[in-house]
């Protein structure tokens, strides 16, 4: 008898779709989420907040991470067609169905609500407004002028989820979470929004010629010409900002130093992305989730310092 040869592709073949398109080979996507989640768990604690807090948090931020990537794919898979850089995500290109994609998204998503349900009910109400952001982004290009502000709502939710896991207590409310995210974690937020804003933009730039042609819209189109003094900016708004409120929150000034560093890094950015190059703007984003070890190396070893 003649063998019949399966029409599905091996499971090696398709395990490696599956990194891809969670971008596991590219880890600075989730460095950058995980770097002002623990800077904030350290602040909450005063110190090193426990192996608990910071697995889930390490964990989750990986997780939640690869799955907001299977949603960008789906949602972008007609425009990913027409830029260079994403022509060949699997999605984009048929390797994968978005049913598929989304299907691994939303395992990877159980996943890191599973970690999310060991911490406590104000940390579990936030984790549905964090995932409602995460949605959202993709189609936000659609809608507004610089989406990359509400990638940075998303890539900073991970600030007031630390301090509820830290200093939350047990009761199922808003109320609760009110107590238990004091208004300084939201201030972090909004800093740490600015920050996105400057490596979101230095990766918006590397497609800006693609985006222009396809409609949608981004930062580095609606800063145009101002967009090198406005990644600049931001820069500088969330270092000194952060270096401030951390400060006032008792903070010893070591941290000026993780800070001084990250400033340090933010300057050869500039001598990166003046040119507009798309190689040099991709590797100054690629390059930001070591502006956020130094903040966050500096406020932990400053607590550890007390």
């Amino acid at each position: 008898m003649a063998h019949v040869r399966s029409t599905n592709p091996p499971i090696a073949s398709r395990a490696a779709l599956y990194l891809d398109l969670i971008r596991w080979n590219r880890p600075a996507g989730w460095l950058l989420l995980l770097w002002p989640s623990l800077a904030a768990l350290w602040i909450a604690a005063d110190g090193f907040p426990g192996w608990h807090l910071l697995t889930v948090f390490t964990l989750g931020t990986i997780l939640m991470r690869s799955a907001g990537c299977c949603i960008n794919d789906v949602a972008d898979r007609e425009f990913d067609k027409h830029v260079k850089r994403t022509a060949s995500r699997p999605v984009t290109s048929g390797a994968l169905s978005a049913q598929e994609a989304l299907a691994v998204g939303a395992v990877l998503a159980l996943m890191a609500f599973g970690l999310v349900l060991t911490t406590n009910p104000p940390t579990i109400l936030l984790s549905f407004l964090a995932l409602a952001v995460a949605i959202a982004y993709p189609y936000a290009k659609r809608l507004v002028s610089m989406p990359q502000a509400v990638l940075g709502v998303a890539f900073s939710f991970g600030i007031p989820m630390a301090f509820a896991a830290v200093q939350g207590g047990q009761q199922w409310s808003f109320s609760a979470v009110g107590a238990a995210v004091p208004w300084h974690a939201w201030c972090l937020l909004a800093i740490n929004l600015f920050w996105v804003l400057a490596y979101d933009t230095e990766y918006a730039m590397v497609d800006r010629d693609d985006d222009l042609k396809i409609g949608i819209q981004t930062s580095a189109i609606t800063l145009g010409q101002w967009d090198v003094a406005a990644v600049m900016a931001f820069y500088a708004i969330y270092l000194v900002s952060w270096g401030w409120v951390t400060t006032r929150l008792g903070v010893p000034t070591l941290a000026w130093v993780g800070i001084g560093l990250g400033a340090a890094q933010a300057a050869w950015h500039f001598w990166l992305i003046k040119g507009r190059t798309r190689e040099g703007c991709f590797k100054a984003f690629r390059l930001n989730h070591w502006v956020g070890f130094a903040v966050f190396a500096g406020t932990a070893i400053a607590l550890e310092r007390l």
